[in-house]
């Protein structure tokens, strides 16, 4: 699902100024003196170039969550990262199930959740870009529990 997004996103942005990371690049949240490895990260901003570690300046951040790992993102992670001022979006794409979850920083610097299911479009405005749910979950195959 990361690599899907990550391939999606990298096409559409060529040439346009923003670099997308997969997996191996620090978010690094200086003013808490801490980092993460987000699945991907988005950063626009000029002044990410000068590090080649990590980027404190990114536009989007995309988790894929697990049951063992979603309690940790959708709280302390999420609440870290809105030290983040660049930050416009945050992105929970779930494994077990074809759901993504946008929340959008509004005008009013409110995070506002935006959930999207199976066939429909995904809209990161952030970014300006539409995908189909589809797009994401590409030979994702669920595991069945019984």
């Amino acid at each position: 699902m990361a690599g899907n997004l990550f391939a999606l996103l990298r096409n559409y942005l060529r040439g346009k100024g923003c670099r997308v990371y997969m997996a191996d690049m620090k978010a690094d949240i200086e003013v808490l003196d801490i980092y993460y490895y987000p699945d991907v990260i988005v950063t626009c901003d000029p002044r990410d170039r000068e590090f080649q570690y990590f980027k404190r300046y990114p536009k989007l951040i995309i988790e894929v969550i697990s049951p063992g790992t979603e309690g940790f993102d959708r709280g302390k992670k999420f609440e870290d990262y809105r030290h983040l001022d660049t930050l416009k979006e945050y992105v929970l794409i779930a494994q077990d199930r074809s759901s993504v979850e946008c929340f959008r920083k509004n005008s009013e610097g409110l995070w506002v959740l935006y959930p999207y299911s199976s066939g429909q479009e995904i809209y990161l405005e952030s970014l300006d870009f539409r995908c189909s749910i589809n797009d994401i979950y590409e030979d994702v195959e669920f595991q069945v529990t019984t």
